[in-house]
């Protein structure tokens, strides 16, 4: 169902890498690979699935208020 190259997946992993400064061997840099393709497809997935707007429990969404004063 993944619609894109492993390959261009892991190009992306070592790219953040570099630019947020971590230094990743070869082993983890697979092992991240591994774990945003399986991110990916599961977004697929779920991204697949017909979601009319009142479904969406986004709207029902109330955040609690922020507490003030001090513990």
């Amino acid at each position: 169902m993944s619609t894109g190259d492993p390959g261009d997946i892991e190009a992306h992993v070592r790219a953040s890498a570099r630019l947020l400064g971590l230094p990743l061997d070869d082993a983890q840099v697979q092992r991240v690979t591994t774990h945003l393709a399986r991110t990916r497809e599961l977004a697929e997935l779920l991204d697949s699935v017909p979601l009319e707007p009142e479904l969406d429990p986004a709207a029902l969404y109330c955040p609690a208020p922020f507490p003030t004063g001090g513990a």
